[in-house]
């Protein structure tokens, strides 16, 4: 599984020209499932998103001492399956990493529904729907998480 997390000011998602997720200060999640994922995988990295220290006590403190738990932020969760697209050989990218649709949708569902039980808001993307995301990072901060 990976993760790019991003911390956003605001971050959204249109399909077809309608709004169908919409944050505020917090985090946007783009998610890869590959092949090889369990529950094992979603329940680390739900726990590593909720817990990671990516925000500041204030707008003049540097340092990151507050998860989004803490700071009660927002999370946007956008399916990703190029995540694992594999460029190393040629000029069209590999994707054989990447989990099947079917099996890909209910884990990206379980990962949903594993951030929602920490109470904050939780908006999506449609899964397999072609997506516009638009982000207002904030510092910038991404990170690639992995497991």
């Amino acid at each position: 599984m990976r993760v790019v997390i991003q911390r956003v000011k605001s971050s959204q998602v249109t399909v077809n020209g309608e709004i169908i997720g919409k944050i505020g200060r917090g985090l946007n999640l783009l998610v890869g499932i590959s092949d090889k994922d369990t529950e094992t995988e979603l329940d680390w990295m739900a726990r590593k998103c909720l817990e990671l220290r990516l925000f500041s006590e204030s707008e003049s403190d540097s340092r990151w001492q507050k998860s989004i738990q803490e700071i009660q932020g927002e999370l946007l969760v956008i399916s990703q399956f190029t995540l694992y697209g594999d460029c190393r050989k040629g000029r069209r990218p590999s994707f054989d990493r990447s989990a099947n649709p079917q099996i890909a949708e209910d884990l990206y569902n379980s990962f949903i529904s594993k951030l929602q039980l920490s109470g904050l808001k939780v908006e999506t993307g449609q899964f397999g729907a072609m997506m516009e995301v638009a982000i207002a990072n904030d510092g910038p901060v991404t990170l690639i998480l992995e497991k």
